[in-house]
Formats: structure tokens, C-alpha cells, sequence
């Protein structure tokens, strides 16, 4: 059996990963933060008590930015593959927490590699990359395009590109980078804008809600699905040869797009509802991330099957659903 650690599990990209490890006959390991409440609602459809039968999920306390802690999970677990989703993800509040965006997106993959360097476990390793990398520099973007970070966390995460790199180079480590265009759920946070709009447009058409308020209609994404992304993470680590790869649809669309998708799917016009406010605009914006994964098409066989108007109906129609659970 094989065993895998993964950092950021409760997130929505962990969750999904955990479940397509767990179907693949993995034993799951995952590292949470110690918090005064529990934040683990996206894992508790598969979670179970440690002390069951043919249990395959554990949790274990720990910090990205504590590396004593961090070092401690690695030797102990000696896990085969390590998937670092960990991270302080939302763009915009990286302008307002710039040192502790830095100290966790690209400190802690450097502790992360360190401690595999150091311990000397044979184990592959995974870094969640971004599109956000590419900022200002003209779409299609590829895994040969320029960087243009405009952001602290784009930054961050450059840092975190550049010595993932470094460390198959110099040390020969089984380290990749993943560069995902954004992918969506309905377990997409609720303060990323494509979540956002999906919860309104729900909570409009019930009655819950009069208005949204968004900030740069115009930004143009390529969206694609969560559970789908996840699944190259892992196509990516059974490679015999490490390497970095660009995943995307390859369609952009902008969020008004997005969001005429996610009211229409209501029989609703967006423009009686949403109103633009400056305060949600970035200091720098970044006009159109639109990715070209040929290469994670040829080479790990991976392509997507969900594409941006679809994910828009299917998050909305998941937070309807929700929405008027707690309404009945």
C-alpha cells in the first residue's frame, strides 16, 4: 500500500486528492492546523475513527511554518508520495498579508524539500504552482511562457517554482511542478469570487439576498473543474521523470461571464443584481490567464472533460440546494 502525505488537506483540492488516493488503495495522510474549532468539514464524508478496521485516513497536527514539526511528520511517515497544496491562497488578501503569504507559500515548500533533502526518504514530491505565476505576460501560457508575478502571493509562489526546480537539479529529487489554471466546486472557498457568485445567485433566487457586489468584471480565467485538476497531481507524481506541467481548459472567460452563467442557470439577469465596487479590485490586476496543456495532454495523458459554463451551472445549482435545505 502505498502511503501519501498531503499538506493542505482540508482544503478543496485536498479533500478531492485525499478521495482519488483513498479510491486508489492509498494510505492518506494529511497535516492540519491546531485550532480552537475544527475546520475538516470538507473531509468528514471520509473520515473515520482512527481506531476503526481498515481505516486508511489519518490526520496529524502541524504547520507549514514550523519545520521542527514538519521534519518530524516526514520521518516518521517515510511517505512515497507528498503533495504540498498548503497555502495562503487568496490573491487579494496576499496584499494584505504579504509577510505571512511569503513565510507559508514559498518558506514552507523550502522547509518542505529541506527536510526530504536532509532525512535522505526516497519519496516524490509535489508542489501546487499556479497560473498566477504568468500575471501580465499575454495568454496562451504554457510551461515556456515568461513569469510576470503581480501579486505577493504570485511572488511567493515563484520563489517556490524556481527552487522546486533547484532541488531536482542539484540534489535529485523527485520534485514537480504543477501549474493549474484555476479550477472550481462547490467546495471552492466562499470568498473566491466564482464561489461567491454561485452562493448569490442561489441565495437571490430564494429570497436571501438583494445584491453582490464584485470588483473587476473584465478579469478573464480559465476555469475548469476541481476533482478533474486533482487527478493530474497524481498523474504527474507516477512519472518516472519529474517535470513541470501547465493544466487548463484552454477557454477563458471572463467573471461577468461567469457570473451571466451562474444567474442564468436560475432564470435570472445578473445586471439586476450586481452592483461593481472599488474596494474589491486589486492593487495590480491581471487581464487574462488562459492555459495551453498540450504538454499534460502528451505526456501524463490527463485533458478536461468539465469546461467553464457548465461548472458555473453546477456550482450554483449545488449552493440552490444547499441553501434551501436550510430553508425546509
Amino acid at each position: 500500500m502505498k502511503r501519501a502525505l498531503i499538506t493542505g488537506i482540508t482544503g478543496q483540492d485536498g479533500s478531492y486528492l485525499a478521495e482519488l488516493l483513498l479510491e486508489k488503495g492509498y494510505e492518506v495522510h494529511g497535516i492540519i492546523r491546531r485550532s480552537s474549532t475544527f475546520n475538516t468539514s470538507r473531509l468528514d464524508h471520509i473520515y473515520r475513527d482512527p481506531h476503526e478496521k481498515n481505516n486508511h485516513l489519518f490526520l496529524h497536527y502541524g504547520d507549514i511554518t514550523d519545520g521542527v514539526g514538519i521534519s518530524n511528520i516526514l520521518r516518521d511517515l517515510e511517505p512515497d508520495e507528498i503533495y504540498n497544496l498548503a497555502a495562503q491562497s487568496h490573491v487579494k488578501v496576499s496584499f494584505e498579508m504579504p509577510d505571512f503569504t511569503a513565510q507559508v507559500d514559498a518558506v514552507g515548500t523550502i522547509r518542505l524539500l529541506e527536510c526530504i533533502r536532509s532525512s535522505g526518504i526516497s519519496t516524490r514530491f509535489y508542489q501546487a504552482s499556479t497560473s498566477e505565476l504568468f500575471g501580465s505576460t499575454q495568454p496562451p501560457q504554457n510551461e515556456i511562457s515568461n513569469f510576470s508575478p503581480q501579486s505577493p502571493y504570485a511572488a511567493a509562489k515563484l520563489y517556490s517554482y524556481w527552487v522546486v526546480r533547484n532541488y531536482r537539479d542539484a540534489y535529485g529529487l523527485h520534485a514537480t511542478n504543477g501549474i493549474l489554471f484555476n479550477h472550481e466546486s462547490p467546495r471552492r472557498g466562499e470568498t473566491f469570487v466564482t464561489r461567491k457568485i454561485s452562493i448569490a445567485a442561489a441565495r437571490i433566487k430564494l429570497g436571501l439576498q438583494d445584491k453582490l457586489y464584485l470588483g473587476n468584471m473584465d478579469a478573464i480565467r480559465d476555469w475548469g473543474y476541481a476533482p478533474e485538476y486533482v487527478e493530474s497531481m497524481w498523474r504527474m507524481l507516477q512519472q518516472d521523470k519529474s517535470d513541470d506541467y501547465v493544466v487548463a481548459t484552454g477557454i477563458g472567460a471572463s467573471v461577468r461571464d461567469f457570473c451571466n452563467a451562474c444567474f442564468a442557470s436560475l432564470d435570472l439577469d445578473y445586471r439586476d443584481f450586481v452592483e461593481v465596487e472599488d474596494r474589491y479590485r486589486r492593487p495590480t490586476e491581471v487581464p487574462a490567464l488562459i492555459g495551453d496543456s498540450t504538454k499534460a495532454k502528451e505526456v501524463i495523458g490527463w485533458q478536461p472533460k468539465t469546461y467553464w459554463a457548465e461548472l458555473a451551472a453546477l456550482m450554483t445549482q449545488s449552493d440552490l440546494m444547499k441553501f434551501s435545505k436550510k430553508l425546509s
